[in-house]
């Protein structure tokens, strides 16, 4: 069964410093048929004004991913931790028994633009961590690229679920072969450009969903990033 969510079918909020899409109900959105997908709970593409941000909040019992694509995010966290993330860098946060962090653009020129995910973790009261990764651009050109795994595998995050999140860089033209392993699900999330998924036309911001399938091609039909998670 394929299930397209199209970016302009998300949630939508302009805050002025914060202009925000959901992709699944989150704060004042809400849409009982778009609560999550298997382990997923939130999917929202942020752009944060320059000199703006997240101010400290808590989080309690969830992964929380975060994917910049354009611009700077400055973390502090209750844990210690506090660094900027970058174009093309990944950070990971269990919040597991509780947590507070803030999120800020550090430049006064440039807006962030950044991808925040949240999954619910394989259990609760986790001790909370972080981690923050830069993978070599080489290693998804044109291919899939593991960046958390419930195992960090392949040098990956470490999530705490069963699930795993690859990113591609595919060129105009391109295609790319997924096999689904049997009784696993697909969400598909096109962040730049425009791609064939399974003969389905998506364009940047675009999610399509997979269960009871036994692949995912893709063929790029322009220059195209895409984030791909394999979930129970």
């Amino acid at each position: 069964m394929i299930s397209i969510r199209r970016a302009n079918e998300r949630g939508h909020a302009d805050h002025g410093w914060l202009n925000t899409y959901h992709t699944f109900s989150f704060s004042d959105y809400y849409d009982p048929a778009h609560m999550g997908f298997r382990s997923l709970r939130v999917i929202n593409e942020d752009r944060v004004a320059a000199g703006q941000g997240f101010g400290t909040h808590g989080h309690r019992d969830m992964e929380i991913v975060t994917y910049v694509l354009d611009g700077q995010l400055e973390h502090k966290d209750s844990m210690g931790n506090g660094e900027v993330l970058l174009p093309g860098q990944f950070q990971r946060i269990t919040a597991g028994t509780g947590i507070t962090h803030s999120e800020f653009n550090p430049s006064k020129t440039s807006a962030t633009h950044f991808y925040q995910i949240w999954l619910l973790p394989e259990r609760k009261g986790i001790e909370p961590s972080w981690q923050q990764k830069s993978f070599e651009k080489s290693g998804r050109h044109n291919r899939l690229q593991l960046v958390a795994s419930r195992e960090g595998a392949e040098e990956s995050l470490l999530i705490h679920q069963d699930a795993k999140i690859y990113l591609a860089d595919l060129q105009d033209g391109l295609a790319l072969h997924y096999s689904i392993p049997q009784g696993r699900h697909v969400w598909l999330q096109v962040l730049r450009g425009d791609v064939m998924a399974n003969g389905n036309s998506l364009a940047a911001s675009d999610g399509m969903t997979l269960s009871d399938e036994s692949e995912l091609n893709l063929v790029a039909t322009s220059q195209a990033e895409i984030m791909l998670f394999d979930l129970a």
